[in-house]
């Protein structure tokens, strides 16, 4: 090994006890940031997976109709009452939808046409929600085959797919029929194919799941829909996409990261205030190093005076104290992501749901655990350049008289 090295491997096994107690330092920091990066990665997921479960991640609408005031004959001011907003289609849908569809950004492209009406069966009557769909286009949007609890996907003609909470209600099953009659009178006769749980209550409430040309013949959107539903590869461009999208085509693009407002707020400020909490742990751990390194320098005054005086260069001491900084840093490393494993593992035995499953799935990614070590390693090395710097400006002789 080069000379460099000898000299911080010996330095660090002759003060091994120094040595360990500050591997363990670096080590119990990089636990707790891996542990809380992966975890709190898990949890942002899986909440974002919840909070999409039932939504799109981008909502095409009609644009708003604006009530034009006419021009006053006098100097009185006119009052304008904002028009009532009814249901509209979207005009040339299908040529807007093949276009989309060639976009990269988007992953899936769904024609819907919801629209409010009643699900009557005997002397139960709900308010609920029409939406209709075509199961192949909507399942690569909103997994609702996944979601299933009885029962199977099919919105042929004279199906309908409903929710759990909406069959609680109405006390009715799979095979049971159920009449829906939209506002202006229009009504069918269904059978329940298959009952739904999307994890929200109210959409297991409210939705009820029918073809596309029955929802259009119930809504009086005939050849028409009420709305896009798109799915991203990437969550965040989202709203950015939106906006865009609404530039071209003069629609109503709502993201769900404008729809979820405060909740895209919470997990900004969790970010934060995780990131800030790293900080803090990680300026904790240089300060160790540097410590346990200015005190190596302090007891082996007499060491380096030699080496110096024995013709070892400046540059030389700088890099051996470089060295031990680096070298704690990646063993400790190794020694927090394995601990940060072991907590994960621990973690995911005890965090369990009532029905024994896991709370939410956590993975230790490779390049999380790549990132650790090489931040430690680097942290290690720039927390030993103030004793480096003092350790080669050692005079010799000052330092061998002690």
């Amino acid at each position: 090994m080069p000379f460099e090295w000898i000299a911080a491997v010996r330095f660090l096994r002759e003060g091994r006890m120094q040595s360990l107690l500050i591997i363990v330092g670096v080590g119990v920091g990089v636990a707790v940031i891996v542990f809380m990066s992966a975890l709190l990665s898990g949890l942002q997921a899986n909440l974002i997976k919840r909070t999409l479960s039932s939504q799109a991640h981008i909502t095409l609408l009609p644009p708003e109709e604006i009530a034009r005031p006419q021009q006053a004959t006098d100097t009185t001011a006119l009052r304008l009452q904002k028009q009532a907003q009814r249901l509209r289609a979207i005009d040339q849908w299908q040529t807007l939808r093949d276009r989309l569809e060639t976009w990269p950004e988007i992953a899936a492209v769904s024609p819907v046409a919801s629209g409010p009406a009643f699900a009557v069966r005997g002397e139960a009557n709900k308010a609920i929600t029409i939406v209709g769909i075509e199961p192949e286009r909507y399942n690569r949007v909103i997994s609702l085959a996944e979601r299933l609890t009885a029962g199977q996907l099919r919105v042929g003609a004279g199906e309908a797919v409903i929710g759990i909470e909406l069959a609680k209600d109405l006390g009715a099953e799979v095979g049971d029929k159920l009449r829906l009659s939209a506002a202006d009178g229009r009504s069918d006769t269904l059978i329940i194919t298959g009952l739904f749980d999307l994890g929200n209550k109210g959409v297991n409430a409210r939705n009820v799941y029918v073809g596309l040309r029955t929802a259009q013949s119930l809504l009086d959107l005939v050849g028409g829909v009420s709305s896009i539903d798109l799915a991203l590869h990437d969550l965040d461009l989202a709203e950015r996409l939106a906006r865009r999208i609404a530039g071209e085509t003069g629609l109503t693009a709502d993201s769900w990261i404008k729809t979820n407002a405060q909740f895209v707020t919470a997990l900004t400020s969790q970010r934060v205030s995780s990131n800030v909490i790293r900080f803090f742990i990680a300026l904790s751990v240089a300060f160790g190093i540097a410590s346990v390194l200015v005190v190596s320098v302090i007891q082996r005054g007499k060491e380096i005076g030699i080496l110096r005086a024995m013709g070892a260069t400046q540059a030389q001491m700088r890099r051996i104290f470089l060295l031990q900084g680096g070298i704690v840093g990646f063993f400790g490393s190794l020694l927090g992501s394995a601990l940060a494993w072991s907590f994960l593992m621990l973690w995911q035995l005890l965090a369990r749901n009532p029905d024994g499953t896991p709370m939410f799935v956590i993975g230790v990614e490779p390049g999380l655990v790549a990132l650790a070590a090489g931040g430690a390693s680097l942290v290690g090395i720039l927390s030993a350049l103030l004793p480096a710097r003092r350790a080669a400006q050692l005079d010799p002789v000052v330092a061998i008289r002690g």
